[in-house]
């Protein structure tokens, strides 16, 4: 039996977020008998938990800010090492999602080569590189990220690009690296567009279905929230721009309200978030086309959320969506002017245009982005194949 302990997600079942979806879905899509999970659970209480076949264990974690993940991280490594000695077990395998407790990881990675346990570590994406980070934080992500790699028996990269990046950066240190991508539900929402939670939703927010563009992501300067904005107000699209994020009392919603006076647009749409899938799933369906603009990390699950359910996609051109979207996409620069065209330009479509790029992007995501296909390549890591 191989046992894999996971660190760096909050723990399932989940709510939100990458990691969390991704833990779930690498649990409830199972199919090798030989492994048996582990995963840590932030918590307030100490508790143990079965599901998805997987054990969950929660780690009482303080609630100190910002260093909240690395102590919860660090406890959960000690957690895990405790019980791999206690149940003796041989060729254990600790994976740590992200890369937050390098000046800590050398003293643990000692204690795992003796227990004969293996270290691998996803090591997200460029992190040190986010504007919401101060300078101190943003040498301490980068610092941590070097000593991640440098005792990591394993980098599981989920973009091409990180792992060139991981190779190149950290060359010295010779590291072993593979690529698996992360995964997307290709199913429909369940919900129609006559189910009531649909219809309260697109007359409390005041959209119309399929007369929309759509934005989804973490409210952060680097998801290029304000060139996407400016370049909408900019089109002479007919469409609304709907942006689904946590934008409340957030002072980044100042300063782009400063610096685009989008209020005066009545186009612009701000409506805050959904934690429904379901939902969240309808609301991509129905939307004309999807602006991403994420520029730092790896594959964003948001991407390939759209490419599975959306069907005209907008990304910006660097790396990182490149290679998720491929030529199912259509794609745009910063440069002024550059996306209001290609927003105008998209309009004015033929059904027949749209179609095709559907097609195409719901090709792409189940040619390499399934949840099986994920969870098969984990699986064969995980069990040395």
């Amino acid at each position: 039996m191989k046992n894999v302990f996971i660190i760096g997600s909050k723990g399932i079942p989940s709510n939100y977020g990458g990691y969390e979806t991704f833990v779930d879905q690498l649990t409830k899509n199972k199919k090798s008998a030989n492994i048996k999970y582990h995963v840590a659970c932030m918590n307030q209480k100490e508790c143990e938990l079965t599901y998805n076949d997987a054990r969950c264990f929660s780690i009482k974690t303080p609630n100190i800010g910002p260093a909240r993940a690395i102590y919860y991280d660090v406890f959960a490594l000690k957690q895990c090492i405790k019980y791999i000695k206690a149940n003796n077990i041989k060729d254990a395998i600790v994976y740590i999602l992200a890369c937050r407790i390098g000046p800590f990881i050398g003293h643990y990675k000692k204690q795992l080569k003796r227990l004969g346990a293996k270290l691998y570590v996803n090591p997200d994406g460029h992190e040190w590189l986010r504007s919401k980070w101060s300078k101190p934080v943003r040498k301490y992500w980068k610092v941590s990220e070097r000593l991640m790699v440098k005792h990591a028996d394993l980098l599981i990269c989920d973009s091409i690009n990180i792992e060139n990046y991981i190779k190149k950066s950290y060359s010295k240190y010779k590291p072993q690296t593979t690529f698996i991508a992360y995964g997307a539900d290709l199913t429909k929402s369940k919900l129609t567009d006559n189910s009531t939670i649909v219809q309260k939703w697109y007359k409390e927010k005041q959209v119309t279905p399929h007369q929309y563009y759509l934005i989804v992501g973490r409210f952060v300067p680097e998801n290029n929230y304000e060139t996407m904005i400016k370049e909408f107000m900019r089109s002479k699209s007919k469409h609304d721009l709907v942006i689904i994020t946590n934008h409340e009392q957030n002072p980044f919603y100042k300063y782009l309200l400063n610096k685009t006076n989008f209020i005066t647009d009545k186009r612009i749409k701000f409506v805050g978030t959904v934690y429904d899938k379901e939902l969240i799933k309808k609301i991509r369906e129905n939307a004309y086309g999807y602006l991403h603009g994420h520029e730092v990390g790896g594959t964003n699950p948001s991407l390939i959320e759209a490419l599975a359910s959306t069907k005209l996609n907008l990304l910006l051109n660097v790396g990182f969506n490149k290679e998720v979207g491929e030529e199912s996409a259509l794609y745009w620069n910063k440069s002024n002017y550059n996306l209001a065209k290609l927003i105008d330009e998209c309009d004015n479509l033929k059904a027949t245009e749209i179609a095709s790029y559907d097609k195409k992007s719901t090709k792409r995501v189940t040619n390499a982005y399934t949840w099986e296909i994920i969870v098969a390549k984990y699986e064969e890591v995980f069990n040395n194949e």
